[in-house]
């Protein structure tokens, strides 16, 4: 199933600041390129199973999956056990639609007006159209769980989506709690991003016949990169590009997210500081952006999102330890090289 990498031609990337990034993004996954393709098309067959009156929705919320990296972590876990089935496929497709659902909903209630470049499914249709397309992806993705030949894959995606809801619920049940610690915030990162990271992992593995040892440390290797993604995405709310994310910023400002760079300068500022930045924050305007960041730059927020990040990764890739040495293997130990990378990228 593997494919070559594609060749990094020097002109190109010097024309192309970006292209290092591509390059390096499909050397990482290119032992899952032609499964990826093959739930790429899976996806859009789904459309053909909802009703023709919100066919159109359904297409708009699935055709834009970006670097697909819940499929992709099913296809490297299932390699490093034993062989790719079709039932490695339908997986992918379940967990991505659970994860396009949970955008939906994070777009109604951040008001984000942009997701991978285009307007988000609210913005598009409308918040109360978009609530329920999201709603029908969450069933739909349940229904064809409940198509595997064992309901033990069932129950696992069933528990993994209370624990993703239930994490997105404590993290709006947070906002605007400036004092919140590190193990409070990280829990709810495990459970409302890292969980599918670890469902596609074990559940992955367990398809291609891992053991209960493969599949632990599958698990552990998912927990661990997702929760690393999710403080990546928060780091590029604050420090990325909005051409570059694709997405809209500063969003988590707007709803009063405490985020890693925020809650390593709430750990940091003096109390003058605390204090002007929670003025800010509670009487947030965009105009205030520029001002956030720059009270930042003193305690290195940025800096320490990146050494917590870099641990994260070195756990991630220590999870890996048991595991028989694959093409799989190395190339879900590049993907944490390569988020650590991206995040030193970050307003750089």
């Amino acid at each position: 199933m593997a494919v070559p990498a594609p060749s990094l031609d020097p002109e190109t990337i010097l024309a192309d600041p970006n292209f290092r990034t591509r390059a390096a993004w499909e050397e990482v996954v290119a032992p899952a390129r032609v499964f990826l393709e093959n739930v790429t098309a899976r996806l859009a067959a789904q459309v053909d199973e909802f009703e023709p009156e919100i066919a159109s929705y359904a297409r708009y919320a699935l055709v834009n999956q970006g670097k697909q990296l819940r499929p992709t972590l099913v296809a490297l876990a299932g390699g490093t056990c034993g062989t790719l089935t079709d039932e490695h496929v339908t997986l992918a497709v379940v967990i991505e639609m659970i994860h396009l659902a949970t955008l939906v909903h994070d777009d109604i209630m951040d008001g984000a007006s942009i997701r991978r470049g285009r307007s988000t499914l609210a913005r598009h249709c409308g918040s109360d159209v978009a609530v329920l397309v999201g709603d029908c992806l969450f069933a739909h993705a349940l229904k064809l769980a409940a198509g595997f030949s064992t309901p033990e894959i069932c129950r696992a995606v069933a528990l993994s989506t209370h624990v993703v809801c239930t994490g997105e619920i404590l993290q709006t049940h947070r906002r605007r709690r400036w004092n919140l610690g590190r193990e409070e915030y990280f829990k709810v990162l495990e459970m409302k991003t890292a969980e599918l990271f670890a469902l596609a992992c074990e559940l992955g593995g367990r398809l291609a016949g891992g053991t209960e040892t493969e599949r632990g440390a599958l698990r552990r290797y998912g927990l661990t990169l997702g929760t690393a993604y999710q403080i990546y995405d928060d780091c590029v709310d604050l420090y990325g590009a909005e051409d570059d994310a694709g997405k809209s910023l500063g969003t988590d400002l707007a709803k009063g997210k405490l985020t890693l760079p925020l809650l390593a300068f709430f750990e940091r500022a003096e109390p003058e500081e605390r204090a002007r930045m929670i003025g800010l924050l509670e009487q947030w305007d965009p105009a205030f952006f520029d001002a956030v960041r720059g009270m930042l730059e003193p305690i290195d927020a940025r800096g320490e999102s990146c050494r917590v990040i870099a641990g994260f990764a070195d756990d991630a890739r220590a999870a890996l330890g048991i595991l028989r040495d694959t093409p799989e293997r190395q190339a879900l130990s590049a993907l944490a090289t390569f988020l650590e990378q991206q995040t030193s990228a970050l307003g750089g």
